[in-house]
């Protein structure tokens, strides 16, 4: 009996290893396509937007008294001249009116997912000259990224479209328009763009004072979180699978960002190497089943029986890990699943019966391989629903080997006589 347990602690220990490679491997898959794929979805889709509000700045010039000393026919004159000096400083909005809508485009490259989206951008600013001098003020709009591609770009002010007129440098345009007291400026940009992974509008550079802001944001999927930094909407509607979000405030200082983190799917890779390295947990559980069941029932099944059962939950991880890059999580896993579970059943009917292998071989295999595998994923609920999973079957076993003497089990292992040679047929 003890020389049984050790053999089957030593498939156990190959197995294991086995798992530990394949995961392994599995990660360094997903690294590598990862760094290679990641840039090339950039290049194709764009990356994370952080939209920035336009800076406004009053440019004026104002005369200068400038006194100099001059010498004439010996003489020491004080001469008073006149010049003009550039002056400017920044000034803020008195409105913020922005619309936004976010559509989720989620692409699957190699054994990863990217979460990326299609963004509808139209703002309104509105600026009211308060200061009493005539100038111009300067706006500068900078593009949440320099490179990225911007269709149906507008950029206007007080009803004129002025975008085809400016050249971006560095990723900015920009424009000057006359002021003078009392006047009021209205700017409209709008485009629409592609970005990926969250969305940010940042109101102001630090802390400042925002007045009579309001941002509208809408999208079309309903799993909505908010990237750190950034502040809570006023309100929340859901629609016909999405949201439609709101903040608006009338008078609020802050240096906080508005944003969304678009949703993301299960990374498989990330979910093969996970299950891989986990997959011991489930084959210790599988193998103490049969191993408390043949004890109870008296049924010889011989570690080289272990070897070949572990070798079909290995299997399973095996496929998955190399179809999930060719077909979407649940085909794989559902192919994987029946897959090793034909293998197992159609098996164990040889060794021991038919009724034993699709009965208790089955649905232990279907609770510790395919459910354990399950767990993964329900994300954040992996460790309860291991940890559940682990204590039923303690109690299980605790159950059906209570009432067991183990003393006299291993004794009977012990003094069991060998099997008898199987008996030689006649030719026919």
């Amino acid at each position: 009996m003890i020389g049984r347990i050790v053999a089957i602690c030593f498939v156990f220990g190959m197995a294991s290893i086995a798992w530990m490679v394949l995961g392994g491997v599995m990660t360094q898959r997903t690294w590598s396509q990862g760094e290679r794929l990641g840039p090339e979805v950039q290049e194709l889709w764009g990356r994370e937007h952080v939209q920035n509000a336009p800076q406004s700045t009053f440019i004026w010039e104002e005369d200068r008294e400038v006194q100099r000393v001059e010498v004439n026919n010996g003489q020491t004159v004080n001469v008073t001249e006149h010049e003009k000096v550039h002056r400017e400083m920044p000034v803020r909005f008195s409105g913020t009116d922005i619309q936004v809508d976010i559509g989720l485009d989620q692409r699957l490259k190699g054994l990863m997912w990217y979460s990326l989206y299609n963004v509808a951008f139209d703002a309104n600013w509105l600026y009211k000259h308060r200061e009493d001098k005539t100038g111009k003020v300067r706006l500068v709009f900078e593009f949440p990224v320099a490179e990225g591609l911007y269709d149906g770009f507008k950029f206007v002010v007080n009803g004129e479209d002025r975008a085809a007129t400016l050249q971006p440098e560095s990723g900015k345009v920009f424009t000057e328009v006359q002021v003078k007291p009392g006047d009021t400026l209205a700017i409209n940009v709008a485009y629409r763009s592609r970005g990926a992974n969250e969305w940010r509008y940042v109101p102001s550079t630090g802390v400042s004072s925002l007045e009579n802001f309001k941002l509208q944001m809408s999208t079309d999927f309903d799993a909505i979180d908010f990237p750190v930094g950034t502040i809570s909407p006023s309100l929340k509607t859901p629609t016909d699978g999405g949201y439609q979000l709101a903040w608006d405030f009338k008078q609020v200082v802050t240096g906080q960002a508005i944003g969304m983190k678009t949703p993301t799917r299960l990374q498989p890779g990330e979910l093969a190497a996970a299950l891989s390295f986990s997959a011991p947990i489930s084959l210790l559980f599988y193998f103490l089943i049969l191993f408390v069941l043949g004890t109870l029932r008296r049924i010889d099944i011989h570690p080289i029986n272990y070897l070949f059962v572990a070798g079909a939950f290995f299997a399973f991880h095996l496929l998955f890990a190399y179809s999930v890059d060719h077909l979407h999580i649940v085909p794989a896993f559902v192919l994987s699943s029946l897959m090793s579970m034909v293998l197992v059943v159609s098996y164990l009917r040889l060794v021991v019966s038919s009724r034993f292998a699709f009965v208790e071989a089955a649905l232990a295999q279907l609770v510790y391989l395919v459910g354990f595998s399950l767990a993964y994923f329900w994300e954040g609920f992996t460790g309860l629903t291991v940890t559940v999973l682990s204590i039923l079957t303690l109690f299980v076993l605790m159950q059906l080997t209570g009432r067991v003497r183990w003393s006299e089990v291993f004794a009977r292992g012990a003094a069991r006589p060998p099997l008898p040679p199987a008996s030689v047929q006649p030719a026919a």
